[in-house]
């Protein structure tokens, strides 16, 4: 039996979420933005009292990995790696990308069948805001399987195209809303709401829990994407 601890954080809000075997038990979220330096830890003591456990009996704690926002993922890492090194548990990282795209591809799949092709040559697409036009974005097939690997990308009216010539592709995260108005595509669907949260963590962190797919906690670091955030900072100023 996998008890796990989920903490999310690559975002302006938080989450942390405690599953058993997959289900959850446990689940508190932060709207307020810019608050996870403050209220992590008192929410993971909340979540564990609501799945009335002690951290003592937890046998491992998943982080959402990014890419999302810098301090974000800081703050949830540290504590994650923190959790691990005191509980003498493994650390296991998800990507924040593949969680957005499995909590909709388990909530809004029926999206998907109201296209007017096969609902199994869609992909998913989800964005992450990073500044102005820029997202942090990648493509999977509608099974979660990856076809385009995490970037960083600048959209525009071009973005896609290819891909939207031969594909419906569904847009979701806080980066794709602003991409609405640009991604005019008549198979470009978008789906509003859709954050990263840690109540949905949990089967992708079981499944790593079993494989075994665990993260060295001294040098783990969170994805970034670092090299396009430099190569870009000169010519583009921050919001």
């Amino acid at each position: 039996m996998a008890l796990l601890l989920s903490i999310e954080t690559a975002t302006s809000a938080c989450s942390v979420a405690i599953h058993r075997d997959g289900v959850l038990v446990a689940n508190i979220a932060s709207e307020q933005p810019q608050v996870a330096a403050s209220v992590l830890a008192p929410m993971i003591a909340g979540a564990l009292n609501k799945a009335q456990i002690k951290a003592t009996q937890l046998q491992g704690v998943a982080v959402s990995m990014g890419p999302g926002s810098y301090t974000g993922l800081r703050i949830g890492t540290a504590t994650a790696k923190g959790l691990c090194f005191s509980l003498n548990i493994p650390l296991i990282a998800i990507n924040t990308l593949r969680l957005l795209t499995h909590q909709v591809c388990a909530h809004h799949r029926h999206r998907f069948e109201a296209t007017r092709q096969s609902a199994q040559s869609a992909l998913c697409c989800p964005m992450l805001d990073a500044r102005r036009m820029e997202v942090y974005t990648a493509l999977f097939t509608v099974h979660e399987e990856e076809v385009q690997p995490a970037s960083a990308r600048i959209i525009d009216t071009n973005s896609f195209l290819e891909q939207l010539d031969a594909h419906p592709i569904f847009f979701f995260g806080n980066g794709a809303d602003k991409c609405m108005t640009v991604v005019r595509h008549p198979q470009a669907h978008f789906i509003t709401g859709i954050e990263p949260r840690a109540a949905y963590m949990g089967l992708l962190a079981e499944q790593a829990f079993y494989e075994k797919a665990f993260q060295q906690i001294q040098s783990f670091e969170p994805f970034y994407l670092k090299d396009f955030l430099i190569r870009h900072s000169q010519r583009l100023p921050a919001n």
